[in-house]
């Protein structure tokens, strides 16, 4: 039978033009006449058509005055639509701007979102007229790429058009507009940022140097300046968006460290984002490496440009001041576990080896390099050579002792050493026992003991924990991820889109404030998840990152709930569920002291057989006979049988 003839697809009163007969040519036609167009190709038959169907036409509702909507039938096999283009999946968006185009917009199939990416095109450079606004510009999270041009040539200054296609080229290849593109023409708000000749272009970095385009080294073309910040941007979250089909999207992030996937409900549309920002500034703070009161000139400069108290009689006093600051505050530190005696034991001795710089001594002019890794090696030599170590298998004191460096004149070495015991680490749970710090007195020479000194543990994360009379804030992550080796990759979901995803990772169905946040280590199998009888802030965030970064997590690793079983109080075979798996398993119980005679002392170790199963392996049915006799020929004193 032949096909049935197509209908309308949208109603006729939609601003929406519907082509349900797939007349690609006429809406070619349509597009010459529009500076933005955006096509909706659709199947009818296809339900995730009919589903954004009416986020379309919300979106249209708003835009028609500015923008042409036009839906096309790309299935009808009779239509221009279906013999010219050849799509793998329905619905596809298209959006012209003038000539330029298509840009696909590849994003979630949200009304708001939709809405966003059409401004985006609609206006792809923004107009930064003053220096507030160029300071509220390059504060931004996104990557920001600015240009300067001098409007005094008729129609446009040389270089224009370019720029603003390249802006155009960016939301191309990067669908969630990720960078965002600025142009400066007043040439005192281009000095804030040492832009001086017309033409140039300026990337903003928050931790990394910022850049100017070379124009000696690059051709000044759109796609050049598009794959130059592209490349060079620096991204302190992404933004991930699963689109519902096979991907490896997830796949990919996770396998690069552990992540921190943060769920926020997000609004693309609004102005303010309050608790973004928060977790913007907790991302600033800890890929922060080599902060400084001068970290950032240009915002410092842009900020403080109008303000007469920022002359000063001394030049050099504000960078002596951050360079003080920088080294009393975080000294180079790195964490050493001494290698075992004793193969059985539950204690671990670990020393802090810190590179204390001696201020005052050096000049003036010489900065100090923070953390030089090669120094950090020399140090470790030298403790080892010096043989430095600390056999205790139980101690509860620290012992800190104090060597000179052989090449430098300027610093000297302090190990701190202690035992910990990686089975009582309960003491960890309280911030204020981690982060306290205990007054212990320097010695040049010999080691001073402390039995006074409040249960400690010594991290490569803990910068000042030995340094006396210095305040650690207990919310302060600055630099921490080039601190420590766990280091975690941010992400942010968007909540009233992705929540199925923080349900499985352990959100609350029952919560009304779609809020979670969730540390995942592929690598390690572990998973954690922040309280959620927290509320989810910046401080939070921090002492979760702050938790997990330590050399001994106090977080408690997250289990997926199992159904529970009604299981016999008489049984031979114990059923384990996510509840009683550490204790059947992991119990410290599992060893017992037996006393034979008068003297002599054996330890029997209780050993656990596991079995993993599931209910629909035919297998594991038919292997449970055996399974229990087993466990009845097994002597109880040794062995726990579970499953």
């Amino acid at each position: 039978m032949p096909a049935k003839l197509p209908v309308n697809f949208f109603s006729t009163r939609s601003p929406v033009i519907d082509l349900f007969r797939g007349q690609l040519d006429y809406a070619d036609h349509l597009r010459q006449d529009s500076e933005i167009v955006l096509y909706f190709f659709y199947a009818p038959w296809c339900g995730q058509s009919v589903a954004v169907r009416e986020e379309i036409e919300h979106v249209a509702n708003r835009l028609s005055d500015q923008v042409l909507f036009v839906a096309i039938n790309c299935w009808w096999n009779q239509g221009k639509c279906r013999k010219q283009k050849h799509f793998f999946y329905f619905p596809v968006i298209h959006l012209y701007h003038r000539s330029f185009g298509p840009i696909e917009y590849k994003g979630p199939m949200s009304a708001v979102y939709i809405e966003k990416f059409v401004r985006r095109v609609m206006t792809p450079l923004l107009y930064i007229s003053s220096r507030s606004k160029l300071l509220d510009f390059l504060s931004n999270y996104e990557p920001g790429v600015v240009g300067y041009f001098e409007f005094n040539a008729s129609p446009q200054p040389p270089g224009y058009l370019t720029f603003f296609t390249s802006a155009l080229h960016s939301l191309k290849k990067d669908y969630l507009g990720t960078i965002r593109f600025g142009v400066i023409t007043d040439k005192r708000v281009a000095e804030g940022i040492s832009l001086v000749h017309p033409g140039s272009v300026y990337l903003h970095r928050h931790i990394n140097t910022s850049l100017i385009y070379p124009n000696g080294i690059m051709n000044y073309t759109a796609e050049n300046v598009c794959k130059w910040a592209l490349e060079n941007r620096e991204l302190l979250i992404r933004w991930l968006r699963p689109h519902g089909g096979k991907s490896l999207l997830l796949n990919n992030e996770l396998k690069k460290g552990p992540a921190l996937l943060v769920f926020i409900p997000y609004n693309p549309l609004a102005e303010i984002q309050p608790l973004l920002d928060e977790i913007t500034k907790v991302a600033l703070e800890y890929h922060s490496c080599n902060k400084s009161q001068a970290a950032e000139p240009e915002l410092q400069h842009l900020g403080n440009s109008d303000s007469p108290a920022s002359d000063s009689s001394d030049p050099d006093a504000h960078m002596k001041l951050a360079e003080t600051f920088l080294i009393t505050k975080y000294p180079c530190c790195n964490t050493v576990v001494l290698p075992q005696w004793h193969s059985i034991s539950r204690t671990h001795n670990v020393c802090e080896l810190c590179i204390n710089q001696t201020l005052g001594v050096k000049p003036d002019k010489v900065n100090v390099p923070h953390c030089n890794f090669f120094e950090i090696e020399t140090a470790l030599d030298s403790f080892y050579l010096q043989e430095h170590t600390f056999f205790q298998v139980v101690s509860n004191s620290i012992e800190c002792s104090n060597f000179l460096s052989f090449y430098s004149p300027f610093s000297y070495y302090t190990a701190c050493c202690r035992t910990v015991d990686r089975h009582f680490l309960s003491f960890i749970s309280s911030e204020k026992t981690i982060f306290q710090t205990p007054k212990v007195a320097f010695s040049s020479h010999g080691k001073k003991d402390n039995a006074d000194v409040q249960n400690s543990v010594p991290h490569i994360e803990d910068r000042n924990c030995f340094i006396p009379d210095l305040h650690i804030s207990g919310t302060n992550i600055t630099g921490l991820s080039c601190r420590t080796n766990k280091t975690l990759n941010l992400y942010l979901l968007d909540s009233n889109l992705f929540w199925i995803y923080a349900e499985r990772l352990g959100a609350s169905r029952s919560t009304h404030l779609k809020e979670f946040a969730a540390i995942v280590d592929l690598k390690e199998e572990l998973h954690y998840v922040l309280d959620q009888n927290q509320s989810l802030t910046g401080s939070t965030l921090e002492n979760f990152i702050k938790n997990f970064s330590i050399l001994y997590s106090p977080l408690k690793r997250h289990l997926v709930d199992g159904s529970s079983v009604r299981v016999p109080a008489e049984r031979v075979v114990a059923e384990v569920t996510t509840s009683t798996f550490h204790h059947v398993v992991f119990s410290s119980e599992k060893c017992r002291l037996i006393t034979i005679g008068n003297k002599t002392l054996h330890f029997i170790f209780q050993n656990v057989l596991l079995l993993y199963y599931a209910q629909w392996c035919g297998f594991c049915a038919s292997l449970n006979h055996i399974f229990i006799q087993l466990a009845r020929l097994l002597p109880p004193d040794h062995f726990t049988v579970a499953r």
